[in-house]
């Protein structure tokens, strides 16, 4: 029999983004936010199949982090404890963390078309014998731009004859000879402004200055507004970890590829206190076990990359420091290139040293067997997009086989996919239904399992590999004699009978070894 544990290693084809979009509603894993009303950009809501995906995500990153963290230098296991903030803190953290004066992005409208393009992320291609308009194009757009306004603009050229450049400086006044990506016209960018990605809001009955506060940005300021309260209430020493997993919020300027970047979101990540002296050795550490991480559960490591951030890339709490490095993955819209999927980034001591100076209280750490060992801790954050995380399993799952009548499948991991199994009687009747009941009942304490009854047993089967359930069980007119199910596996398609008796134990074995 084909191994069951077979995943897509050999495999090459990257699928459409397209077909993964429209799968994810047809299927119920993501919807746009207020579908009936037309959605809203930058917002998404996850569907029954998507939020069990998400959750189980979720639980095996809080798993691994919290629960049975992973085993350190020294052979012992790390300490790492989680907190749960507050959405919205009060505003002063969010000055003295560097949001309210600096966390912005350059900004650039189109009057034409009313569309907003962030200016760093703009690209302009520019004909080598300088005739002709420059082309705005967005970075992530390596097709260029369409036929005709290369034809238009560029007099014909194709886009070997333009040359690639950033977006020119506005003081040289060369914005009146671009055209904007979905402009028809030359001129219609504005100057770039700086623009704050933080959604504000008011606390109480009245809206002024006063009142101000903000949705956060980051799920990494609560952990350490929280840092003093967790030394002094746990016993934690010296190197530990807070995790966190919660909403975040950015006015993007430019959400894109689905929920890749999005303007609500949800984010998984662990600070991990440490002296500045052992930052690097840390950071090493916990690149390699987030990717390791990625791998169980599913994601292949041909299909990740280490990227080691420049110095013109650098945060402004890491430039004295060891620096970020990300993992990144090859999504479909980035492909044959890489998108970020977490970054695992050396913080200094920049936020507690910060807190500290605003706030007031001292965020040192005292040396239990030394008490005139004082130091503020340096920070080495493994930070992953939950979100993100879902997007990269969908991505990674869908698998082309023209074999099938779906003409794809879903090779889930069965540690996160949605149903672990489905029972399927053959036809609705017979006693056939009510024996797929009496499995389901005695199944569900045990595993996600779908109970699914009504229509042709093909076209279920097709829903099945779709949702990516790992076992489809089915309950025919010999059941009901023998007291025995086929099985059909998900990724080989092939079947077996098995007692009803051992069903159980059998399942547990198969999903735990695939």
């Amino acid at each position: 029999m084909t191994n069951l544990a077979e995943n897509k290693s050999q495999e090459t084809t990257i699928p459409d983004m397209k077909d993964i979009v429209a799968l994810c509603k047809r299927r119920g894993f993501i919807f746009p936010a207020s579908d009936i009303y037309g959605g809203l950009n930058g917002f998404w809501d996850y569907g029954p199949l998507g939020t069990e995906l998400k959750n189980n995500i979720r639980d095996l990153w809080w798993k691994a982090m919290v629960v049975t963290p992973p085993i350190g230098p020294d052979g012992e296991p790390l300490q790492i404890v989680g907190v749960d903030s507050s959405i919205i803190q009060n505003p002063k953290a969010w000055v003295a963390s560097g949001h309210v004066g600096g966390f912005s992005d350059p900004m650039v409208d189109c009057r034409e078309t009313k569309k907003r393009y962030r200016a760093d992320h703009l690209d302009v291609l520019i004909p080598k014998d300088g005739e002709g308009a420059w082309i705005a194009v967005p970075q992530d757009d390596e097709t260029g731009v369409e036929a005709k306004r290369l034809k238009k603009f560029g007099k014909g050229r194709s886009i070997g004859a333009f040359d690639r450049k950033e977006l020119p400086d506005v003081s040289t006044n060369d914005y009146a000879k671009i055209i904007a990506p979905d402009a028809s016209e030359v001129g219609t960018l504005t100057e770039p402004k700086e623009f704050n990605l933080m959604f504000e809001t008011y606390v109480g009955a009245t809206q002024s200055e006063d009142s101000k506060a903000y949705l956060r940005p980051e799920t990494a300021q609560g952990i350490f507004l929280n840092y003093k309260n967790v030394l002094d209430s746990s016993r934690v020493k010296i190197p530990f970890g807070i995790a966190q997993i919660g909403k975040a919020f950015r006015n993007e300027v430019n959400p894109r590829n689905f929920v890749f970047r999005s303007r609500e979101f949800e984010q998984m990540e662990m600070e991990w206190f440490c002296h500045g002296n052992e930052a690097a050795m840390w950071r090493e550490f916990w690149t390699n076990e987030r990717k390791s991480w990625w791998e169980s559960i599913g994601i292949r490591g041909d299909a990740m990359i280490l990227r080691e951030h420049g110095k013109d890339e650098l945060s402004h709490y890491a430039k004295a420091g060891v620096g970020t490095i990300d993992i990144e993955y090859q999504f479909p819209f980035t492909a044959p290139g890489f998108g970020e999927l977490e970054g695992i980034a050396h913080r200094c001591d920049y936020d507690l040293t910060q807190h500290q100076e605003h706030s007031g209280t001292k965020m040192e750490y005292i040396d239990p067997m030394d008490n005139q060992n004082r130091f503020i801790p340096h920070v080495i954050e493994p930070a992953a997009g939950l979100t993100r995380g879902v997007l990269t399993v969908l991505c990674e799952a869908y698998t082309i086989d023209e074999s099938r009548p779906s003409g794809m499948y879903m090779n889930f991991k069965p540690a996160v996919a949605p149903k672990k199994a489905a029972i399927l009687p053959l036809v609705a009747k017979d006693g056939m239904p009510e024996l797929a009941t009496k499995i389901y009942m005695d199944l569900r304490e045990d595993m996600a399992i779908d109970l699914d009854i009504k229509q042709n047993i093909g076209k279920r089967y097709a829903r099945q590999d779709e949702i990516g359930t790992p076992f489809c069980i089915t309950v025919d007119g010999d059941s009901l004699n023998d007291n025995t199910v086929t099985i059909r596996h998900r990724n080989t398609m092939a079947q077996e009978r098995i007692a009803i008796d051992n069903l159980k134990a059998y399942l547990i074995e198969k999903l735990a070894a695939f």
